[in-house]
């Protein structure tokens, strides 16, 4: 695409069925249409590639070839980008016609922040919320706030999150690339709380957007507890937990961690303890490569532990719960004249977290 758009939209497919349609219809739909489309299909069996009638000139079809999943799939999509915003989009969710002209209103509101997070209502039940936000428990358990919670419990604007979810999320292009993207070695799952994770070592901030909004249907094609899941998500826990923690956070979490996980298990009788188990010891088996990039990651951090420490949650009890948590959130300023020096200078010197590692 030679065209520089406002935001490159990534929809990474496998086996989406009528749902890509709805999806890639949906974004022709935007009132906002400074924007391009990345389909990127990993290798679906199904027709949903096949049959997707493409709305116009600015979405595009790229075949991986092979399932790459979903962290390698967005990766290659971002290849040559020249928007200044990269956004992702699961194939199963539906942004309302003013989803992405809320999430350009939000980062010329928060210029502080660089990631934004979409608030995901349940496609089956509109009035439940699916997702706000990632949040993240100190003891190494995530999940999305408020999820199931009625759209009642939401608040009336934007608030500071520890990670946007993926699903529907906008990155600035620059903090990505620095990054270097997801984590290709997740596959899927967990990989949007990964990159959240060194979003924040890296002093970078995060917004989730109230009236950016998305109707979700949720691990439709993987399943939300299936076999698949439950092994990727307990991998790559290991994984996000030993590449992300500062030293001074994982010892104490680690000890607390193991028997809150083994009691999980021997409890478990919504999902496959075998897959679990499995999940566990495919991550410790292949630790080594989490270890390297935690050198660089701990060595290139600017965030304090104890910075790092007060963005997530302690109370236990808010896991079960869904519960939300949100993050003090400095003051805007008043945002300068569009196309003056300011707005420019704003754009290009959006500052990082002001607390930085001491």
């Amino acid at each position: 695409m030679d065209v520089e758009h406002w935001a490159r939209i990534i929809v990474v497919n496998y086996n989406g069925g009528s749902m890509l349609q709805d999806c890639a219809n949906a974004l022709a739909a935007q009132t906002m249409s400074d924007f391009e489309v990345i389909i990127f299909d990993n290798d679906s069996t199904d027709n949903s590639v096949r049959d997707l009638r493409l709305p116009d000139s600015r979405f595009q079809i790229q075949h991986a070839g092979a399932n790459l999943g979903f962290a390698a799939g967005n990766n290659r999509a971002s290849r040559a980008c020249r928007a200044r915003w990269i956004a992702t989009l699961n194939p199963d969710a539906r942004p309302s016609p003013q989803w992405l002209a809320e999430l350009r209103k939000a980062t010329e509101r928060h210029q502080w922040a660089q990631a934004f997070g979409s608030t995901q209502l349940q496609a089956e039940n509109p009035n439940l919320v699916d997702g706000f936000g990632d949040v993240f428990c100190f003891w190494g358990f995530a999940w999305r706030g408020c999820g199931g919670n009625p759209v009642s419990d939401l608040p009336d604007d934007d608030r500071e999150v520890f990670a946007p979810c993926a699903a529907a999320a906008l990155y600035s292009r620059e903090m990505f690339e620095e990054l270097g993207g997801f984590d290709e070695s997740f596959f899927c799952y967990l990989e949007d709380v990964d990159i959240g994770f060194r979003i924040r070592l890296k002093g970078f901030r995060c917004v989730q957007v109230r009236r950016a909004e998305v109707l979700h249907i949720g691990s439709a094609i993987t399943g939300s507890l299936s076999d698949f899941t439950i092994f990727h998500s307990y991998r790559n826990r290991v994984w996000m937990m030993v590449k992300n923690y500062p030293a001074l956070l994982f010892f104490p979490m680690i000890v607390v961690h193991v028997p809150l996980v083994l009691l999980q298990l021997r409890s478990s009788r919504h999902f496959s303890r075998k897959a679990a188990v499995g999940g566990i010891w495919a991550g410790i088996r292949g630790i080594a490569p989490a270890l390297r990039s935690r050198r660089h990651i701990q060595r290139d951090r600017v965030v304090s532990s104890f910075a790092l420490a007060k963005m997530m949650v302690w109370d236990l009890r808010k896991v079960a719960a869904r519960a939300p948590h949100f993050i003090e959130m400095p003051s805007d300023p008043e945002p300068p004249q569009a196309g003056s020096p300011e707005a420019a200078l704003a754009r290009d010197q959006r500052p990082r977290s002001s607390l930085i590692q001491q």
